[in-house]
This record gives structure tokens, C-alpha cells and sequence, in this order.
């Protein structure tokens, strides 16, 4: 591959996953900061007669169901992440129940995050399927950008030593925050 169409590529895929890379700095920078976001709890149904089996096979059907006898209608979810005694419907990136099962009682929760903490769902790769599917794309557009970025560094004589030299200092910084 020649230098010219390198450069381009990278451009363009620089240039089209920057409101990806912008999203998981600034969500994670503000997660970090302490700044996690809120989500607003409603309980909309109870009850004591209906029971759930969290490991059953047909789990999400199931969900639907209990969703459908508590009056929630028209809503879609991808699937069902069981986590201890709670079942969530995913995304959670957007409005989402929660099924907390209790022996003999369980109750259904509307969950309604605000903006962080949809961003903070969002990367951590609990949205929507195809958001997922292009979370899996820009990994590999983000190690292209990265390669070719280095490769132009490298390659370029005039480039090289202050390439070399912030390569090295990134991976030993890198190194030292592992220890």
C-alpha cells in the first residue's frame, strides 16, 4: 500500500469513528471523575403468585410475559442478563425493567437512566445489538487508525526518532501503570 492511500485511509477512518472515540473518553473520563450518572426506579408491578426460573431456557419469553401482565406494552428488548436475584433487559442503554425475584414475591422495575448513564451502558457495550456490532467495527478501525498512524510515523525518516521516541515513552508509562 503506498503512502498516499495509508494517509487516506487513515483520515477517513480517523475522521469517521471520531464521535466513537469522543463518546468513550468523555463517558469513561466523567465515569473515573465519580460522575456516573443516575437511573430513576419505579416499581410498576408486584406480586406474590407469579414466579420466574432465571435458569430456564426459555427465559426471555418468560420476561415478556411478566412484562405483558404488568401492562408493559409495545416494548422489545434483545435479551435477559441475569445477574444474582435480578433479571435485567437489555439494552440497558435505554429505558429497561428490572426483575428483582425474591422467594415468593418478585416485583418489576421500570429503569430509567439518565444521559451519562446511558453513555456509561453504551460503553460498556450493554446497548443495542447493531450498537454493538459497530462497537466490534470500530475496534478494528481503531487498531487500523493506531497501526497506520505508527507506520506513517515510522516510515517517514523526518518522522521517525520523535515516533520512535513517544512510542517509547507511551509504552513505558504504559508499563509502569500496570505494575
Amino acid at each position: 500500500m503506498n503512502r498516499k492511500l495509508l494517509i487516506t485511509v487513515h483520515m477517513y477512518l480517523a475522521a469517521f469513528f471520531a464521535p466513537a472515540v469522543l463518546l468513550v473518553a468523555i463517558s469513561g473520563g466523567l465515569y473515573l471523575l465519580g460522575i456516573k450518572g443516575e437511573v430513576t426506579q419505579a416499581v410498576i408491578f408486584q406480586s406474590d403468585e407469579i414466579t420466574i426460573d432465571s435458569d430456564s431456557a426459555a427465559l426471555g419469553a418468560e420476561v415478556a410475559n411478566l412484562l405483558s401482565i404488568a401492562g408493559v406494552t409495545s416494548y422489545d428488548f434483545d435479551y435477559v442478563k441475569v445477574k444474582g436475584t435480578s433479571l435485567y433487559t437489555r439494552p440497558t442503554s435505554s429505558d429497561h425493567y428490572v426483575i428483582k425475584i425474591k422467594p415468593g414475591h418478585l416485583d418489576v422495575i421500570h429503569a430509567q437512566p439518565d444521559l451519562q448513564s446511558r453513555l456509561i451502558e453504551l460503553h460498556k457495550g450493554h446497548g443495542p445489538a447493531a450498537f454493538k456490532t459497530f462497537q466490534q467495527v470500530f475496534a478494528l478501525g481503531l487498531v487500523i487508525i493506531i497501526l497506520s498512524g505508527l507506520w506513517l510515523g515510522l516510515s517517514a525518516a523526518r518522522l521517525r526518532r520523535s515516533t520512535l521516541m513517544t512510542l517509547s515513552a507511551g509504552a513505558v508509562v504504559f508499563g509502569l501503570l500496570l505494575l
